[in-house]
């Protein structure tokens, strides 16, 4: 396996050809072992990979923590190496409640102040709000993170979760490095303006999701018991008749990949890495098992033959049910 690196956008840095999405390591997952998590960022940082992604909302700062630990422990080089993507504003109540968004100007720079705190850095690579603040244009937050970049508290601005009239606004505003959006073989809804909007603007993707939160990852079954806490117990794609049909489609591809001696994650990543030098997968591994799996998708060629059989396998809005709650919908842009 050999890490190729490729460009985050026109204005961003280059970065490893996969990053690292450290969510499920204190969020949304169910419990997570915080030494086997230190160890798979140590892992991942070993391997090459360059791009660690967070929220500060991630288990209410736990994810930034233990991304600061892996890095303050981690050898010089490999520490040196790593890039930092964080995304703020989402506000959470001591229940684990959410109540909304927050992108005014005063609250960015607040968000940031704790963000380089709980990280142990003197600055973030690329920062981003979660998702658009109804009430907050978002020509002044991006104004708000522009001034963090004036004085070296942020390198990079980047989006997420937004449309392409936001995209052109925010890029009117300042420099943009990329969006953060979920792209995978069954949530291809970027194809039709957005990606097409971020490739005339010169902003590139972190995809995010490109196992679907392992649904496609082979590894899922349909008698899997989730855990408190966990996510996917409350999302329409792992409900009943939505998740016998899409385990059907993972079904299909997995007749593909072992075709091509590679496994049904490897496949499915290997596809996303296939849509463009413009698209970084981010990998979500919680342990050092699944990371190596994640990992080998880079040896993993894609012709277009093989490209073809794996369309007609997972065609495009093949998939049953969204991929978040309704109420999570309504925050999305599309």
């Amino acid at each position: 396996m050999t890490m190729r690196t490729r460009p985050l956008g026109t204005t961003g840095p280059q970065v490893s050809a996969l990053g690292l999405g450290c969510m499920g390591m204190s969020a949304l997952y169910g419990e997570a072992d915080r030494a086997e998590s230190i160890a798979t960022l140590h892992a991942a940082l070993e391997a090459g990979v360059t791009l660690l992604d967070t929220g500060d909302f991630y288990g209410m700062g736990h994810n930034e923590l233990l991304i600061g630990e892996a890095l303050r422990t981690a050898p010089a080089a490999r520490r040196e190496q790593a890039l930092v993507s964080v995304k703020f504003g989402a506000l959470r109540d001591p229940d684990g409640g959410w109540s909304g968004y927050d992108g005014r100007p005063a609250a960015v720079k607040n968000f940031a102040a704790y963000s380089l705190q709980r990280l142990g850095v003197d600055h973030i690579d690329v920062y981003r709000i979660a998702r658009l603040d109804p009430d907050v244009p978002i020509e002044e937050t991006v104004g708000a993170i522009a001034e963090l970049v004036e004085k070296g508290h942020v390198r990079h601005i980047g989006l997420s979760e937004v449309g392409a009239e936001t995209i052109r606004r925010a890029a009117a505003t300042a420099p943009i490095s990329d969006l953060q959006i979920e792209y995978s073989l069954i949530s291809r809804g970027i194809e039709d303006e957005i990606l097409p909007t971020t490739r005339e603007l010169g902003i590139g993707i972190t995809a995010y999701g490109v196992l679907s939160r392992g649904l496609i990852s082979g590894h899922f079954t349909a008698d899997r018991q989730l855990g408190a806490g966990d996510f996917r117990a409350m999302s329409p794609r792992f409900q009943g008749e939505n998740l016998r049909h899409n385990l059907d489609l993972v079904e299909a591809l997995r007749k593909i990949a072992e075709q091509k001696g590679a496994s049904v994650a490897q496949t499915a990543i290997a596809w996303v890495l296939s849509r463009g030098e413009d698209i970084v997968p981010l990998i979500g591994a919680r342990s050092r098992d699944r990371l190596t799996e994640a990992l080998g998708a880079l040896d993993v060629s894609l012709d277009a033959a093989d490209l073809t059989a794996i369309e007609e396998a997972v065609p495009a809005g093949a998939a049953a049910g969204d991929r978040y709650p309704a109420a999570q919908m309504a925050h999305l842009e599309s």
